[in-house]
């Protein structure tokens, strides 16, 4: 794939989905950085990924993100990628969600991929790729989720404006807008309940399409008519 030449940094890697992510990129040669909340998880994925440079953030600390962009180019020589892969999930009507629980939500699902992405900009070398996994809400909000809807749309509507910025700039803005995954994610929701779920995509099969979609230097990544997920240039 054409992101080989220098390495990739996965924040979130401790998730299920970055997890996948971070041993598939490894298993096809590319050098890879992990980074994640849970130490320990932390340091099994960097294990299974030959040893690969490891390092604990706080998505509520947004310079810490930042510099952990640093981190990875320092450690890999450089960087073709930071590809993000950090959420949070809170289910509930609006008027149910306190501010702590929508400040939370936005923070992490907004503003701390954000912040990696804008530290990424300036390092990712010409012809690399930032990426970042968004959501169907992006597309059909759902009640029961507005808080966690408008985080998501709000990262949506930041990376399709950067990517116009970076038109000329060689590096390609890549939005992974996945359906439900079966990661467990919502289980994990840090308010509520989620409603009744069909039965969601394999990792497997999102991972195959993210890798598929950063190899193509793809726009986006989304649930398609003939297949489970299609891939746009």
């Amino acid at each position: 794939m054409p992101i080989r030449r220098k390495g990739v940094l996965v924040p979130g890697a401790t998730g299920a989905l970055g997890a996948a992510l971070a041993l598939r990129l490894h298993e096809q040669g590319v050098a890879v950085a992990v980074a994640g909340r849970d130490r320990s998880g932390l340091a099994r994925v960097s294990r299974a990924c030959g040893d690969a440079p490891a390092r604990a953030f706080d998505a509520y600390d947004l310079e810490q993100c930042a510099r952990t962009v640093t981190w990875a180019a320092g450690e890999l020589g450089g960087l073709d990628g930071v590809v993000v892969c950090v959420g949070s999930s809170a289910f509930g009507p609006a008027e149910s969600v306190g501010d702590a629980v929508a400040e939370h939500l936005f923070t992490v699902n907004a503003l701390a991929p954000m912040a990696f992405l804008r530290a990424a900009l300036p390092v990712v070398e010409p012809g690399g790729v930032i990426a970042a996994i968004t959501g169907v809400v992006v597309d059909s909000p759902q009640a029961g989720m507005a808080d966690y809807s408008a985080s998501k749309a709000g990262l949506s509507t930041w990376l399709r404006a950067v990517r116009r910025e970076q038109r000329r700039s060689g590096v390609t803005v890549l939005e992974i807008r996945l359906p439900h995954v079966e990661t467990g994610f919502a289980g994990r929701a840090v308010l509520g309940t989620p409603p009744a779920l069909p039965t969601g995509l394999p990792v497997a099969e999102a991972v195959d399409a993210i890798v598929a979609g950063l190899s193509a230097r793809a726009r986006l990544v989304k649930p398609g008519r003939d297949a489970p997920l299609d891939i746009e240039r």
